[in-house]
């Protein structure tokens, strides 16, 4: 399980939504409190949030964004392709850190072992809270009026109740469905 943050991507009522906590720790000792771990990427059309160290973090987004432009935007095909080279490289098999993708048709969650991921609901969360927030956002998803962004607000709010690696400074970014 990766430590230290939770991530959650919401699809419902024409929005996608994804939304990250603010705290970074360091072993049990918090150093940040206002991280942001959510980007926009590709001119704006996609979205993506990680979870685990740091700077293997943001090696993964480098990674990612020249799947993007390597691939003119096309999330899917840069997705399977990050996992496979995530797989198959020495190094970054060694990589502590996963990451949500979305973008207008599509949402994926990427891990170090290879595992390309499209959840079924439109509902996923990743590191120490991830699955606190998805338990509430299938919840208010299926039993509340809320949008997307409700719905992502209130259950990283509740995951930050429960996970000592989570807090409530959020970073919420939305994208509108065609």
């Amino acid at each position: 399980m990766i430590h230290a943050t939770t991530i959650l991507a919401v699809r419902h009522q024409g929005r996608a939504v994804l939304a990250g906590d603010g705290q970074v720790t360091l072993g049990a000792t918090v150093v940040k409190q206002r991280a942001r771990k959510i980007r926009r990427l590709y001119n704006d059309t996609i979205l993506a949030g990680f979870a685990g160290s740091a700077a293997d973090s943001f090696a993964l987004f480098s990674r990612f964004e020249a799947k993007l432009e390597q691939y003119r935007g096309n999330l899917e095909r840069s997705a399977v392709e990050l996992a496979r080279d995530w797989r198959t490289d020495r190094l970054l098999r060694r990589l502590e850190a996963m990451l949500i993708v979305v973008d207008q048709k599509s949402m994926f969650l990427l891990s170090g072992t290879g595992d390309l991921i499209e959840p079924d609901e439109g509902i996923v969360g990743i590191g120490s809270g991830g699955a606190f927030a998805q338990a509430a956002a299938l919840a208010l998803a299926r039993h509340s009026p809320l949008d997307a962004r409700g719905i992502a607000e209130a259950a990283m709010r509740i995951a930050a109740d429960i996970c000592v690696y989570t807090n409530g400074n959020l970073t919420v970014e939305e994208l509108q469905i065609s």
